[in-house]
């Protein structure tokens, strides 16, 4: 299904098959991914004009909001990537800025149209691989490279010669082919051979370093000068499949145009790309507090630094200048100490949809837990399988589970569905330590077990407060 085919409710359909609850969030997200495809149609005069609406996440941790934003971002195919307004700093200060998320989204992006354009040449590059590697393992079995048979006689007539060289090349080719079966048929996957890496071709170049931290200006110089000082061959030896593998991605890269992966990257990113901005409320100053000097002062500028990004500016990475205009940020926080408003007003403009996610409660725990495509429960009976162990969850056990999760989300700090991750890890820590040594069969995990494992814990106040 083609990212422009999808209506707001089946985006809201395709979220649900992850997400549970929600549905003022999937509704608000669906409707931002649909936005995308209508102004695309529109009037290439009109269509610079829109921009895009960007989105505040507001609830506590563990209750969807990453999730959501990973897999709207999945959905739509797009550049996505995660980041902590927590860990920038503003300008002068040492630390990670705000314009590293821009060349992190040109990473990523660079990454996902190479591994398309990978697949595209995967047959030709696999073809070309495999001739690279009879090429190993028939050294000088070319005619030209021994002296052509001939009939006995002081000069051999040209005919002799022509006729002697055609034999030679077709014993060649019947050996190269019976070679070729051998390797299709997985009869030579034992034999190690010795392959030799070949640089890649071109004029060495040097690019404009943009980084924003010592870890990412020392990352460009090693590139830059990995350009200017190529390294040269090296000989390798490993066994055929691997040596197959490895020359058919060596070849992949010489078909692919670089080039063009790198200006339909920035393209994707520029109109496609979606930053999910985490722990935004953790720039904001909490409500109640004055001007000063201290933190605030930082955060408050980390917002103004932000700023511009969001509005729509020119950042200069190592693949060219990315222009951030349409980007689609994804804001979120659990504001427990502050509220939207205490952003600086022009942040806060930027963000013009706000919407606020639920507490999760016992009946949503249930749904987490058995209605996902890639539920808890799932996961630990696949896990358990590779022991030989079938995993056999009664109803009233997971009743019970649940009961216990949202009576202690309750009772002490409310992290939402993460709390199910620490007890069920508690619950099956014994099953999980001893099932190497266990007889293989089905464990039934009934009301009696789940409370037998998790009653001294929900008891005791304090050592909950310590292991969930």
């Amino acid at each position: 299904m083609n990212e422009k085919n999808f209506t707001p409710r089946e985006i809201v359909s395709e979220l649900d098959r992850f997400i549970i609850g929600q549905n003022k969030a999937k509704k608000s997200v669906s409707i931002a991914l649909r936005n995308r495809w209508r102004r695309r149609q529109v009037a290439d005069d009109l269509r610079d004009e829109i921009v895009p609406k960007n989105i505040i996440m507001m609830g506590p941790t563990g209750v969807g909001k990453t999730e959501i934003a990973r897999r709207l971002a999945k959905l739509a195919q797009a550049p996505f990537i995660k980041v902590e307004a927590s860990k920038f700093t503003e300008v002068g200060y040492v630390g990670k800025d705000v314009e590293s998320m821009i060349r992190e989204l040109a990473e990523v992006a660079i990454k996902m149209v190479r591994e398309e354009e990978s697949e595209k040449v995967k047959v030709r590059a696999q073809e070309l691989a495999e001739e690279r590697l009879l090429d190993l393992l028939l050294p000088g079995s070319n005619a030209s490279d021994e002296e052509p048979e001939v009939s006995t006689g002081e000069l051999p007539s040209a005919e002799e010669i022509e006729q002697a060289e055609a034999k030679q090349e077709q014993k060649a080719v019947e050996t190269r082919e019976r070679l070729r079966k051998l390797l299709r048929e997985g009869k030579l996957d034992d034999r190690k051979i010795e392959i030799q890496s070949q640089p890649r071709q071109g004029f060495p170049s040097v690019e404009v370093v943009a980084a924003g931290s010592i870890d990412e200006m020392n990352s460009n110089l090693r590139d830059m000068f990995s350009n200017i000082f190529p390294s040269g061959n090296k000989k390798r030896k490993m066994k055929v499949p691997k040596a197959l593998e490895h020359l058919a991605a060596e070849e992949a890269s010489r078909l692919i145009d670089m080039e063009n992966v790198t200006k339909n990257a920035i393209e994707r990113v520029e109109q496609n790309g979606i930053i999910f901005l985490d722990e935004v409320d953790k720039i904001a100053r909490s409500s109640g507090e004055r001007g000063g000097q201290g933190p605030d002062v930082s955060r408050e500028g980390v917002q103004r630094d932000i700023l511009p990004i969001i509005e729509g500016s020119t950042v200069t990475t190592k693949h060219g200048l990315v222009r951030t205009d349409h980007i689609l940020f994804i804001a979120a926080g659990a504001f427990h100490s502050s509220k939207p408003s205490d952003l600086i007003p022009e942040l806060q403009g930027r963000f013009p949809i706000r919407v606020e996610l639920d507490s999760l409660n016992k009946g949503d725990f249930i749904k987490i837990l058995t209605e996902p495509e890639n539920s808890l429960i799932k996961q630990y009976r696949a896990m358990m399988d590779t022991e030989g162990l079938k995993l056999n969850f009664k109803d009233d056990a997971i009743d019970e589970i649940c009961d216990v999760a949202a009576e202690v989300n309750a009772q002490l700090e409310d992290i939402g569905a993460r709390r199910l991750h620490t007890v069920m890890e508690k619950l099956l820590e014994q099953i999980s330590f001893e099932a190497p040594e266990m007889k293989a069969g089905q464990l039934v995990i009934d009301k009696k077990y789940v409370t037998e494992h998790l009653s001294e814990i929900v008891k005791d106040r304090d050592l909950r407060r310590y292991i969930l």
